[in-house]
């Protein structure tokens, strides 16, 4: 449990960044997101969700 938490506090501090560094570039980013296709936003998130398993399977290996 505690690796999920620290995982998820990282994820939250990356994403809070990118928005206090670069507000107008990710409003554009969520608003080109808004726009796209369930099928396409699930396909990204499926691609994501495998690298991201992928890397912390290299890692913890």
């Amino acid at each position: 449990m505690s690796d999920f938490l620290t995982a998820l506090g990282l994820a939250l501090a990356i994403e809070g960044a990118l928005y206090a560094g670069f507000p107008g570039p990710m409003r554009r980013a969520l608003a080109a997101a808004s726009g796209m296709p369930d099928p396409s936003l699930r396909l990204g998130g499926l691609a994501a969700l495998a690298i991201g398993v992928f890397v912390v399977w290299l890692v913890r290996g």
